[in-house]
């Protein structure tokens, strides 16, 4: 969430925020309640002084009547808290004052591309290719799981493995300590991470429980650090896992999401820093070069694009979406998304380090280091003539030495 103490000082910034990211919160009403929370709060102090005062000699009346003032304010106090707070935490993240005005993805800013594409040809859908050599199977996953669920099977089980192991490999070796997480969590880590309140509908919840399945392994790492003082000598944190997400994508069907590119369940690589606020411009840089350089590894082709407004998001204050030839799409299609959220996600799950004597609310990055969507495009843009997948060089040492797949 944001510092409650900027509302107070530059309200308008608030309200311009909040217009800018669409969200509907009653900021007037949150300007309010926050004013008389803090006047009834000064009033139950000085009544709590007043009955600290009181001696032997104060009328039994007296006693009484301060007594029930107190019990009165003391409510009062709780329910302004809860309503400011309820109201707070639906404040979206600030946004960088050079992100690029628009409505939606289209609305977003190209900055680069990288790598020759292949013809546009829906002949080369992975949905196809991976029906053919029987290493990808959306069918079966559908009659097993339903509608969004797929098989990997054989060499398409090992090419993504290969994806993965190569994707950890290049983050280790970057310093990111690699974890394993539950893939299920709280309620109030969703909250943490600023998944909750704004991305709810998305969650698989556990029927009876505070749980719900992990949509990325982002919530998880972050969590793990939730309510806890790190030491300055600590950051940055840099950490990595690999992990099944969930997510019920609710509204997405349609032939843009055909195939395995939007789906209930995948896997995936996740990125994270905690870092010093001085810091976290050079690690978004860090986690976008490392995600470029992942696909340069896979040989695909892809461009960078400057996220905007619109399609920023509550939790992001600047994001960058790095998206990837798709040629059964004809398009450039996001495999990764990379997020400087500043300190919300730090003031949310009460992170912080002492600096100087004082506490600080660290800054976090979330980004991703790979999805099945990756292997997807694999699959689309490295499709051979005689109907062979070519594998990259940087994935045959996990393959055995292989340079292609089925055929």
């Amino acid at each position: 969430m944001i510092d409650i103490a900027l509302m107070r000082t530059n309200p308008d910034l608030v309200r311009q925020t909040c217009l800018a990211k669409g969200s509907d919160i009653d900021v007037e009403r949150l300007i309010f309640v926050d004013s008389e929370l803090r006047r009834m709060t000064v009033h139950m102090e000085d009544l709590r002084s007043k009955q600290k005062k009181q001696g032997r000699d104060t009328e039994i009346e007296v006693a009484r009547a301060l007594k029930e003032e107190l019990k009165e304010a003391t409510e009062q106090v709780r329910l302004l808290q809860e309503e400011r707070d309820a109201l707070w935490v639906l404040v979206p993240n600030l946004v960088a004052e050079d992100t690029p005005a628009g409505d939606d993805d289209e609305g977003n800013v190209e900055l680069r591309r990288e790598g020759d594409t292949v013809p546009a040809d829906e002949n080369r859908s992975h949905d196809k290719i991976g029906e053919r050599l029987r290493i990808f199977d959306m069918t079966r996953g559908a009659e097993v799981a339903g509608s969004g669920f797929y098989y990997w099977r054989g060499d398409g089980a090992r090419l993504a493995w290969a994806i993965f192991s190569f994707a950890q490999d290049l983050l280790g070796g970057r310093g990111f300590e690699p974890m394993m997480t539950p893939l299920v969590a709280r309620e109030r880590t969703f909250f943490g991470t600023g998944y909750l309140p704004f991305f709810a509908d998305d969650l698989y919840r556990v029927q009876g429980t505070d749980l719900s399945l992990i949509g990325t392994s982002e919530q998880t790492l972050i969590g793990y650090y939730g309510d806890s003082i790190v030491d300055l000598d600590e950051l940055p944190i840099q950490l990595s896992a690999f992990s099944p997400c969930f997510r019920t994508e609710a509204g997405s069907a349609g032939r843009a999401n055909r195939g395995g590119y939007r789906v209930h369940q995948f896997h995936k690589v996740e990125q994270i820093v905690i870092c010093a606020p001085e810091d976290s411009e050079r690690w978004l840089d860090e986690c976008q070069r490392n995600a470029e350089d992942i696909l340069r590894g896979l040989e695909l082709p892809f461009r960078v694009v400057r996220v905007c407004l619109g399609d920023l998001g509550a939790p992001a204050y600047k994001k960058y979406d790095t998206e990837t030839w798709f040629p059964s799409f004809g398009a450039y299609r996001e495999t990764h998304s990379n997020s400087n959220l500043i300190d919300y996600q730090a003031r949310r799950f009460k992170i912080r380090f002492r600096r100087e004597g004082k506490m600080v609310h660290p800054h976090t990055i979330s980004s991703t280091g790979i999805t099945d969507r990756a292997a997807l495009a694999v699959l689309e843009n490295h499709v051979q003539p005689d109907g062979s997948i070519y594998v990259p060089k940087a994935l045959r040492q996990y393959l055995g030495g292989r340079e292609r797949l089925g055929g």
